[in-house]
């Protein structure tokens, strides 16, 4: 619909086309960026800008959002929570929602049922797994876009470990779809509150009404607590998913873990018995309609476009012609940790550990890896070995992650998801020791480093407890996992390289971010003795840069840091025995380090669509001994998360394809379509580069031309969605450790590895 007299303008500097729904809060407007992106800003009323309650409320919104942006959601573009009219806006999805979708054509057949089940099921998986509830789940907050369902409106969402925020004298969300404990004690509702919700949407998807309809909302509300569903006209295979979900007890309903298991053999009729076979039903590794697409396989029909990002509010009163002045703060230490999810190689950072940092993982995209030759690493097994698989209880077990690993002599090391580390022998995956983290766990933060003695990994502090430290680097005694030191930690390396890295291992030192941000810090891992300590030059925020043997310092400006904007980063050679700073070396960026070859540093150039992040253009080698900066461009943007390994660059795609670059020239090498979706960074070992998922799906393909060597199935009920995440394999001589969703380890025998189905 077309802009009204007293809308304004502009907001925050984004010029106005049309108006595209309201509500109760406030409007939601089309807009575009300077580069002509579409996006979505949310403008809230005029009359609660001065409601601190609602201010709250609003913050809330913004930070869930951001902390759940991902491949279900929309990705918050910008925002302004302080502003006199506070904003936010989003990235614009295309398509109808749910209730447009039902109101014009009406409930939805089998294939697109079971598409949209899986996917909304993945979506508050990925959701529940950053901590955050989202509490207003009803179809006029599912958008159906052409890549597959997408949940927006997190203006009622709150995370698990934070206190409810309940307007005074309002019960908040939609009767026909909220949970019996949402309606009677708010404070208490968890993850399992959008199980519920989940599955009176299905029903609604199923038949064009919901299990509880009643005429009033007030019997309506009374029903969803105390009657039973109304069932009859729900296809018998969807029925025996949906029946646990609306449980009256949230124990007794399914976790999105155990959903996506109950839903991975649904028939695609949803009416006839399942057909079998290895893809059949599948959606441990997001083989679904809507997320896997080869050249073989058609994108699915997409419905009329109508648009739609976050709910809206009514008419208010407007003045002027732009909206969007804010109050600017510096990304607080906690904020980046809980947006860890951004981050690039966030994995084991080690200076004396040769090995990669990137992604990818799969098959060849058809399942082939008969007559293929396995790669033969060199080096022999632990004496005893046979494969293995395990799981590593964390210290947040409602909210599992991942691990990753450091292979150290007779011992295996892994820390991350609610684990500071855990010793596992990697013999038979029996653990030795393991230490808990008891936050919630942040994607991209997992364990710093090892030495012959120590173990370093990241302590994130439980939220309910008494005021603390929110980040901590802590050391464990390799033998024992006895506490040895501990150090409040910096957060601010995401927004300085693009990467989660705010604590390394340097020989037999641990250079640490101290918790102000201010300086960096350098201790004797074992003793924790400080050694030295480095300020950042003035006006500038920095991370510390593993390159080969040295380590060096990221810097960009305060006011960089500020506008999220880093144009032009320094580096710095970092001094191990003294924390001297050398000249720094400008960059043209933004830039993102990943990796080192023939003593430089390569760094990936971002490319941009208005603001959002489209993918890599290309790479800069910065050799710190020179300060000489050569910088090389691709043919074309390439998206995927990057990762080296023995000197090449990859990128790995979403939806499997691996692309490898020559890090001296930025030439394409070779590209490669696999069957594995979310690919993580790869591993290298002899003959191979191994890239895996969080299903667990292991892929080894040539490092000369692509060539895929052998794969295997998946070994764990993963979400495929993470983009950006640091290796999962680490290969030490013949055997692969490979880590997967949920805390899961396993470990292979990269010379007869387990075959693909």
């Amino acid at each position: 619909m077309s802009l009204r007299g007293g809308d304004p303008a502009e907001i925050g500097g984004y010029p106005l086309e049309e108006r595209l729904g309201s509500g109760g809060m406030g409007t939601v407007f089309l807009a575009r960026t300077s580069s002509g992106r579409r996006i979505a800003i949310k403008l809230i009323h005029q009359h609660f800008a001065g409601d601190d309650e609602f201010r709250i409320r609003f913050r809330q919104e913004v930070a869930a959002a951001r902390r759940v942006s991902g491949a279900f959601t929309a990705a918050v573009v910008d925002a302004a929570p302080e502003a006199d009219q506070p904003w936010m806006a989003t990235t614009y999805i295309e398509g109808p929602t749910l209730a447009q979708r039902i109101t014009d054509q009406g409930p939805l057949n089998g294939p697109e049922l079971r598409s949209l089940a899986i996917g909304l099921a993945e979506a508050l998986r990925d959701i529940h797994r950053v901590g955050v509830v989202h509490r207003d789940l009803k179809p006029s907050n599912v958008v159906l876009s052409a890549e597959g369902p997408r949940v927006i409106d997190f203006g009622i969402s709150r995370a698990v470990d934070q206190e409810t925020l309940t307007m005074t004298g309002r019960v908040i969300g939609t009767p026909p779809f909220m949970s019996p404990e949402q309606l009677q004690a708010p404070r208490g509702v968890g993850p399992r509150s959008d199980v519920f919700s989940l599955g009176t949407l299905l029903v609604y998807a199923a038949t064009g009404h919901g299990p509880f309809d009643a005429d009033s909302p007030y019997i309506t509300a009374y029903q969803v607590v105390h009657d039973e569903p109304s069932l009859g006209a729900v296809p018998d295979a969807l029925r025996a998913v949906v029946e646990p979900c609306l449980d009256k007890e949230p124990e007794g309903r399914p976790s999105t873990d155990e959903l996506l298991v109950l839903l991975r053999d649904l028939p695609a009729d949803l009416g006839g018995p399942a057909t079998g076979g290895p893809g059949a039903g599948r959606t441990r590794d997001m083989l679904t309609q809507h997320h896997l697409m080869t050249p073989e396989t058609p994108p699915p029909t997409t419905p009329a476009p109508a648009v739609r990002t976050t709910p809206a509010a009514p008419d208010a009163g407007r003045t002027g012609t732009a909206i969007g002045g804010r109050l600017r703060r510096r990304w607080r230490p906690v904020l980046a940790a809980a947006v860890a999810v951004a981050a690039i190689g966030g994995g084991v950072a080690a200076l004396t550990t040769s090995g990669a940092d990137g992604n990818g993982d799969g098959t060849d995209g058809r399942g082939a890896d008969a007559g293929r030759s396995a790669a033969a690493p060199g080096g022999t097994l632990p004496d005893g070995f046979e494969p293995w698989r395990t799981t590593v209880p964390g210290g947040r077990e409602d909210i599992p992650d991942e691990l990753r690993c450091v292979a150290r002599d007779d011992a295996l090391f892994c820390g991350g998801g609610g684990v500071i580390a855990t010793r596992v022998n990697p013999a038979d995956g029996s653990r030795v020791w393991t230490a808990k983290s008891p936050g919630v766990p942040a994607q991209g933060m997992h364990m710093v480093g090892a030495t012959d003695d120590t173990v370093i990994g990241y302590r994130i502090a439980d939220q309910d407890a008494p005021q603390g430290p929110p980040t901590e680097v802590v050391a464990l005694d390799a033998d024992s996992g006895e506490e040895l030191w501990s150090t409040p930690s910096g957060a601010q390396s995401t927004a300085v390289t693009g990467r989660t890295r705010d604590a390394v291992v340097a020989g037999s030192a641990v250079v640490t971010v101290d918790a102000s941000n201010s300086r960096f810090e350098a201790r004797d891992a074992h003793s924790g003795e400080v050694a030295w300590t480095a300020p950042f030059p003035a006006g500038t925020q920095c991370a510390p840069v593993p390159e080969g043997p040295r380590l060096l310092a990221m810097c960009a400006t305060d006011a960089e840091i500020d506008a999220l904007d880093r144009r032009s980063p320094t580096l710095r050679t970092l001094a191990l025995d003294s924390g001297e700073l050398g000249r720094p070396i400008t960059v043209e960026g933004p830039v993102v380090p990943v990796g080192d070859a023939d003593g430089s540093l390569v760094l990936l150039s971002p490319s941009f669509e208005g603001v959002a992040h489209a993918g890599y253009d290309g790479l800069a080698r910065v050799d710190p001994a020179s300060g000489k900066v050569t910088y090389s461009r691709f043919d074309k943007v390439y998206d995927g998360t990057p990762g080296m390994a023995d000197g090449t660059v990859h990128l790995s795609g979403q939806t499997g394809l691996v692309t490898a670059f020559d890090a001296a020239t930025g030439e394409k090498k070779w590209e490669r379509q696999t069957g594995v979706e979310g690919a993580s960074g790869p591993a290298a070992g002899d003959g191979a580069v191994y890239f895996s998922s969080a299903s667990g799906r292991v892929v080894a393909l040539s490092p000369n031309d692509g060539r895929t060597l052998w794969s295997t199935d998946p070994r764990a009920d993963g979400l495929a969605g993470e983009l950006n995440a640091s290796p999962r394999v680490t290969v030490s001589g013949r055997v692969l450790f490979v880590a997967a969703a949920k805390n899961t380890l396993f470990a292979i025998d990269a010379r007869k590895p387990p075959r693909s189905s």
